[in-house]
């Protein structure tokens, strides 16, 4: 198994977990045990929106990485998978960092790296098959 892609999976798991953990840390924070405001500023609805997004593209892509990352990948492969978490990195950050009723080039960056890099590597799986 090539280290760099495990290291892109657990980096991919921490992020998916730490936000779970943050959504029921927040939760308990503001006492709401059910549902949340939809306000863009509001961290309970910013934390949901970023742990659904990771949730949606974590999962898919990690299994990319292993499937990849058991076949001595190239450089280019591991290069891609190394981009492609980094994105999902940017676009948590976007997504906590400001309001959501405004655009944001960390979530832009982040949301079309993952949809660019994700695809690639899909490309690369049929490829290297």
């Amino acid at each position: 198994m090539n280290v760099i892609a495990l290291s892109c999976i657990c980096v991919l798991g921490l992020l998916l977990f730490g936000l779970g953990m943050a959504v029921s840390a927040q939760r308990f924070h503001s006492r709401t045990l059910d549902g949340h405001s939809d306000a863009p500023d509001d961290p309970l609805h910013k934390l949901i929106c970023a742990h659904a997004n990771t949730a949606e593209f974590a999962p898919f892509l990690a299994m990319l990485m292993l499937y990849l990352g058991l076949q001595q990948p190239a450089a280019g492969t591991v290069a891609l998978m190394v981009a492609v978490t980094l994105c999902r990195g940017l676009l948590v950050i976007g997504l906590l960092g400001g309001s959501l009723a405004r655009p944001n080039p960390l979530r832009f960056i982040g949301a079309l790296g993952t949809y660019l890099l994700g695809g690639a590597l899909c490309v690369v799986a049929l490829i290297e098959r």
